[in-house]
């Protein structure tokens, strides 16, 4: 078996371009590094730098098992970091169901920086509705989740409130909608309306349903799509509205009844009791500020 000692002293001889710039890179002599080169050729069989020039240049056997002695030095040190973070009992693996609508940019932002301070740990994101959400809490299939809040909760769920998120009705640009200045519920009626629901039937209830003429759908993607093409109006979260109303793609709709944005509340919850280790109490702070 290779010394990890020797193979990081032919890769930093390679990257530093001598023996002695990888000596006082690794706080070595120079002697050191020669003498763990030349034991690591003989456990290879084989040359790995030209010496006979002033400065040691690989050989093509060299250039070839470098790429695997970087790739072995990556992987010892990946084993490092899990050994660490088991020692400091950080989980292998967290859940976490998120309502769809509340993919926001700092989401994203969010998870970019769990994954630098968690290296060892894998996150899995399951994007669904709302009502689904709280079933995949309730039953202990993820342990962190993001909803609307829903009008009624089981004693088995954790819920902390963390802000609001606004909704703005729309439809597309060819809509008949989109030429009105100035809609009442009454006008409403006669236009298909396009909502959501969970993958149990269970449908939002934190948005007004007005138009007699209902269309569902399980995603605020979904949705999107259906209304660009004409087929209905609908409320769509803030943030996925504004870039398809800056290019016109959608027409925000004048509602009577809206004198301000809708704005249901959002709701970070976890299983009752359970035990969140470093990485999970990290993300559950973090995800507090996921609306700020």
């Amino acid at each position: 078996m290779y010394s990890l000692d020797h193979l990081t002293m032919f890769v930093e001889s390679a990257k530093s371009g001598s023996f002695s710039a990888c000596a006082r890179k690794l706080g070595k002599v120079q002697s050191a590094i020669s003498q763990g080169i030349a034991h690591l050729e003989t456990d290879m069989n084989k040359q790995l730098f030209d010496r006979s020039t002033r400065k040691p240049s690989l050989t093509e056997d060299g250039k070839r098992l470098l790429v695997y002695a970087e790739a072995v030095l990556r992987q010892s040190q990946e084993l490092h970091s899990v050994v660490q973070a088991i020692d400091r009992m950080e989980e292998p693996l967290i859940k976490l169901a998120v309502e769809n609508a509340l993919l926001v940019p700092k989401f994203s932002q969010i998870l970019q920086t769990f994954s630098k301070r968690f290296p060892a740990t894998a996150i899995e994101v399951i994007s669904m509705t709302s009502t689904d959400v709280l079933d995949d809490i309730m039953n202990h299939q993820a342990q962190l989740g993001l909803m609307f809040t829903h009008h009624s909760f089981s004693e088995d769920v954790e819920l902390c409130y963390i802000g609001n998120l606004p909704f703005y009705p729309v439809c597309a640009h060819h809509h008949p909608l989109a030429q009105a200045q100035h809609i009442k519920v009454n006008e409403l009626i006669a236009h298909k309306q396009i909502m959501l629901r969970g993958a149990k039937g269970e449908a939002t209830h934190w948005l007004p349903k007005i138009s007699a003429d209902i269309w569902w759908a399980n995603s605020f993607s979904s949705i999107y799509k259906l209304v660009e093409q004409g087929i209905g109006w609908s409320y769509l979260p803030g943030h996925l509205a504004d870039e398809r109303l800056s290019f016109g793609r959608l027409t925000r709709l004048p509602f009577s009844i809206d004198h301000k944005d809708w704005s249901p509340s959002i709701e970070l919850i976890t299983p009752k009791n359970i035990v969140k280790g470093p990485a999970l109490s990290w993300l559950y702070e973090a995800m507090k500020e996921l609306l700020d």
